[in-house]
C-alpha cells in the first residue's frame, strides 16, 4: 500500500480540497480528484522529504493559538493603517533578526507564520549567518519585532522540532 500512497494524509486531503473546489461529487471528479493526489503523493515521494518530528504537541497548539491571536490583532492593525493612512509608507521598512534556530521544519514554519501574517513579509534567510530578512508595514520600534519573532514564535518552534 506504501508504494501506491506513500503519504496517504496527503493524497486524502488534496482529493477532498479538489472536491470542494469543484463543489462536485460526480465520478468524474472523483476519478479525476483521486488520479491528481495519487500522483502528487508519488511527486512527494519523490521529494523524499524528511519527517518532521514533533517533540511537543502541546506546544503546537500554543503555538497555534498564539499565531491566531497575532493573525487576528495583525489584520485590526492593518485595517486601521488603511482607513486611517498617515503618510504613504512612513513606518514601513526592511529589517534583520538574528534567528538560533536550524531546523529547516521550523525555519519552513516560521516563513508560513510571518507570511500569513498581515504587515509582514519573509524577504529573505541567510542560512550561512542565521539571519532573516523581514519587511514590516508599520516599523517603530525594531526591538519589538525581534523581541515578538523570537520570544512568540522562534521559542516555541524549537521547543517543537529541536
Amino acid at each position: 500500500m506504501s508504494w501506491l500512497l506513500p503519504f496517504p494524509l496527503l493524497s486524502a486531503v488534496l482529493l477532498l480540497l479538489w472536491l470542494l473546489l469543484n463543489q462536485s461529487i460526480s465520478p468524474g471528479h472523483l476519478v479525476l480528484g483521486s488520479v491528481l493526489s495519487i500522483v502528487a503523493s508519488w511527486a512527494m515521494a519523490a521529494l523524499r522529504p524528511g519527517k518532521p518530528g514533533i517533540r511537543r504537541p502541546m506546544a503546537a497548539l500554543h503555538l497555534m493559538a498564539v499565531v491566531l491571536i497575532d493573525i487576528f490583532r495583525s489584520n485590526i492593525a492593518v485595517g486601521r493603517i488603511i482607513v486611517h493612512p498617515q503618510e504613504p509608507g512612513a513606518n514601513a521598512g526592511f529589517m534583520t533578526i538574528p534567528l538560533d534556530m536550524r531546523s529547516r521544519h521550523g525555519l519552513a514554519v516560521l516563513s508560513i507564520i510571518i507570511t500569513s501574517t498581515p504587515g509582514t513579509i519573509w524577504v529573505n534567510y541567510d542560512p550561512a549567518k542565521s539571519v532573516l530578512l523581514l519587511h514590516v508595514l508599520d516599523l517603530v520600534d525594531k526591538t519589538v519585532w525581534i523581541r515578538t519573532i523570537k520570544g512568540r514564535y522562534e521559542r516555541l518552534l524549537m521547543e517543537i522540532f529541536e
